[in-house]
């Protein structure tokens, strides 16, 4: 089997063929900030996007009619239960209103159902940002106007609690993990039952991150917001990507922090250390929603690739369960294998339903 799996970022798309397991090439297509600038709306750009998808199989010397099937990033939808999902018109209409907002994942769905529709394949996306398997009791906030509502890395997430079910001998519906995914935002979920049943939204709760604020108290934060001082552009800025690590050292750039607290920078490791004991406090918390039982917990994420960072968290929560490392993102590779899933009969593709 043959899959074509293709991953529309801000500034790049990531463009990849994969035969079963392996994959047989990468290709990281970069957008310039004026080439991008040019569209009104993400939805714009397909033409644009499409045109370079194309321009890389020809360099490849790869014909669309070689593929079995097409899978996207999948977007900013309405809230859905994790899996791959067959793209139909409707999903398609669904990426193209953007219910969730303007991202560049939303592209995803939507040219992979054009290219399979012109080689007559199946398109999918798989795990999409919106994936929401909360437990009733996890959707309370405290009020009722403002249910919690999750979004998370639930691409990499599930396909990392995949691959340490499989590690185990055991499917992924047969562990009880958590899982934690540090990038530059950051989410923790307990997976219970093939479910991530509870999960920090990582664009307003939790741990700070190297640029989001996480969890912040929330009395002080109403009064900042009526000061006068911001806008209500300028404090989600400050919330999303200006806070958090950025917001105490002026970098989103951790190894360069850490190179900060190797050569005695104690606000660097203050920082850092904090960044840390959040990720391990909020693990903490996960495991009561297991009511501590846990088989692993899983760190990933581009932070996991730091020694330093994944040592302190571990520090802190190995006493809960043993501490799995996979680090870096593995979307490409958990796109192709959420198509083949559904290739194979091993799961059956899900409609959405607007």
């Amino acid at each position: 089997m043959r899959v074509l799996v293709i991953n529309p970022g801000s500034t790049s798309t990531k463009v990849a063929a994969y035969e079963n397991e392996a994959c047989l090439w990468k290709e990281g297509i970069d957008h310039s900030a004026d080439a991008i600038g040019q569209f009104a709306r993400v939805g714009d750009q397909y033409d644009y996007r499409i045109a370079s998808i194309l321009n890389v199989l020809g360099i490849k010397h790869v014909t669309l009619e070689s593929f079995d099937a097409i899978v996207g990033r999948g977007g900013l939808l309405n809230p859905l239960v994790g899996g791959t999902y067959l793209v139909d018109g409707d999903l398609v209409r669904t990426l193209q209103n953007a219910p969730g907002g303007e991202h560049a994942s939303n592209l995803g769905g939507i040219i992979a159902y054009h290219l399979g529709q012109k080689i007559q394949v199946p398109a999918f996306i798989v795990d999409p940002v919106a994936v929401d398997e909360l437990e009733p009791l996890a959707r309370l906030s405290g009020l009722p106007e403002l249910p919690r509502i999750s979004q998370a890395h639930a691409l990499n997430m599930k396909a990392v609690a995949r691959k340490v079910a499989r590690q185990l001998g055991r499917t992924y519906r047969d562990v009880t993990l958590i899982v934690a995914h540090l990038g530059s935002g950051i989410s923790v979920a307990p997976h219970l039952k093939g479910r991530m049943i509870d999960v920090n939204n990582a664009n307003n709760e939790g741990p700070f991150s190297v640029e989001r604020c996480g969890t912040l108290p929330v009395y002080q934060l109403v009064k900042l917001c009526y000061s006068g001082k911001y806008s209500e552009e300028e404090m989600l800025a400050k919330i999303l990507k200006e806070g958090g690590m950025f917001a105490y050292l002026q970098t989103k750039d951790a190894r360069l922090v850490e190179k900060w607290m190797n050569e005695g920078n104690s606000k660097a490791k203050l920082v850092l250390e904090g960044l840390c004991y959040q990720v391990a406090k909020e693990i903490g918390a996960m495991a009561t929603v297991l009511a501590g039982k846990v088989d692993r917990i899983v760190l990933t994420g581009g932070l996991a690739y730091s020694e330093f960072i994944t040592r302190e968290i571990s520090r802190r929560v190995s006493f809960i369960a043993p501490v799995e490392l996979v680090p870096g993102e593995e979307e490409m590779e958990a796109l192709a294998l959420g198509a083949l899933r559904v290739l194979r009969g091993e799961e059956q593709a899900l409609l959405y339903k607007a």
